[in-house]
């Protein structure tokens, strides 16, 4: 850690959602290294006020997804006049070694792996980490971190402790029994259709759980109200929340549920961060090794979630639930 404090600090993260709950872990280690800093995080609009929410950031910008010329030079301008001491580029992208390169000649010290930045991660594994030994091992580099659990497997997962402390300023979730629930998790990227489990299974599924006595409640955006209402013509008594949570919110009914099981998707992500026993589906279009939640997770994986069995999911989720 340098000897001297650093005042203002920017940190990057952009998306996704699953993508940023993990970064989660290490933003709280870059405001426990710098716990005097002014910190101020660079995103974009859906991650405003789960970042407002958090106690790692004095400030939150919500433009780093310029588009043209006119708005890269206000991001440039604004980047310019905070005069940053220090950067942590938890994106490490093409877009933000942009961002790197609109700093010179005189970019503050940066943390990743812009080309031509002072603080490197040089790992050349980098790429066949974990994102939460990946990012300890960028600040172990970046000189904050220096034990930084790097090994598979062990670095901690993020903290949302602060978002269930924030619980009784919220509004209920309305929709929510008080018997234990289930958390589905159905939806995802609409471009990514193959990281779905057919909607029918989670039907199947859900006539199961119900039958051990578990309510299902369903979540996601407002273009998966179908999803929800496919299960529900299989499992009636489904309880419909599509559209109606924030992040907080998703957050605080994994915090309380009995079960989350889903795609690998940001909801489930956030779900199983706030402490959920998780039943994760992955097909082999990503890799559970590289951005698995952590925590009390199962891992399903097939080559085409079509052929993941009802039975074996329900197996599962029976290894992860609490006992009785």
């Amino acid at each position: 850690m340098p000897k001297r404090e650093v005042q203002k600090i920017l940190v990057i993260k952009l998306s996704a959602l699953g993508d940023f709950v993990l970064a989660l872990a290490a933003m709280k280690k870059i405001r426990q290294a710098h716990p005097k800093a002014h910190i101020t995080l660079l995103t974009t609009p859906p991650f405003e006020a789960l970042a407002k929410a958090s106690p790692y950031f004095n400030a939150v910008f919500t433009d780093g997804r310029p588009e043209g010329f006119a708005q890269w030079m206000t991001l440039r301008r604004r980047l310019r006049a905070a005069r940053f001491n220090r950067v942590y580029d938890l994106q490490t992208s093409n877009h933000t070694n942009r961002i790197f390169q609109l700093l010179r000649p005189n970019p503050p010290a940066w943390s990743g792996i812009a080309f031509g930045c002072s603080l490197p991660h040089k790992n050349p594994l980098r790429n066949q980490m974990h994102t939460l030994e990946r990012q300890a091992d960028q600040l172990m580099y970046a000189g904050i971190w220096p034990d930084a659990p790097t090994e598979a497997g062990t670095a901690p997962g993020p903290d949302l402790s602060w978002v269930l402390r924030a619980e009784g300023q919220r509004p209920p979730t309305p929709g929510v029994a008080a018997k234990p629930y289930v958390m589905f998790v159905p939806g995802g990227s609409a471009h990514r259709p193959e990281k779905r489990w057919p909607v029918e299974k989670y039907g199947e599924l859900a006539r199961i759980l119900y039958a051990r006595g578990l309510d299902i409640v369903v979540i996601g955006g407002p273009q998966e109200t179908q999803l929800a209402q496919a299960i529900q013509r299989q499992a009636p008594r489904t309880r419909d929340l599509t559209g109606r949570t924030d992040f907080a919110s998703i957050a605080i009914l994994g915090a309380k549920a009995a079960l989350a099981i889903g795609n690998d998707t940001g909801p489930l992500h956030l779900a199983a961060a706030a402490g959920a026993p998780t039943v994760v589906l992955f097909s082999s279009a990503s890799d559970p090794a590289l951005s698995a939640p952590r925590g009390k997770v199962a891992v399903l994986q097939a080559p085409q979630l079509s052929e993941l069995p009802v039975a074996k999911v329900a197996q599962a989720a029976a290894s992860v639930l609490p006992s009785p």
